[in-house]
């Protein structure tokens, strides 16, 4: 696929793939590459027993890092409609697919209440 500005991946082949899907899941990739790096960068950068001029050093190099490093840029999609909104974060399905699912028994452990 071409006119991305990050490498293509796709894991899981069943799911919905669109380009929001993609960036997300590159985002992820990053911030995962990246999380060393960043803890490690915020500890110098709130650690008051060092020199300030170390300190300084490491928030201008957190400051410098991609946006698409950092782990809030991160959203929950569902893996089935690639869909972000009303994400039931067990499953990783929004609620609509989750409701078919459930309904349809395709779901361990769920089944529908009555009371």
């Amino acid at each position: 696929m071409g006119g991305f500005r990050f490498p293509v991946k796709v894991k899981n082949p069943t799911c919905y793939v669109n380009a929001r899907v993609l960036r997300d899941n590159f985002k992820r990739e990053m911030a995962a590459e990246n999380e060393v790096t960043i803890q490690a960068l915020k500890y110098i950068a709130r650690n008051t027993a060092l020199p300030s001029r170390a300190r300084l050093e490491a928030q201008l190099q957190l400051t410098t890092m991609p946006n698409y490093t950092r782990m809030n840029t991160v959203k929950d999609r569902c893996v089935f409609s690639g869909h972000a909104r009303g994400i039931i974060k067990e499953f990783r399905i929004n609620r609509y697919q989750f409701r078919e699912k459930a309904l349809a028994g395709e779901l361990p452990g769920v089944r529908k209440g009555s009371w």
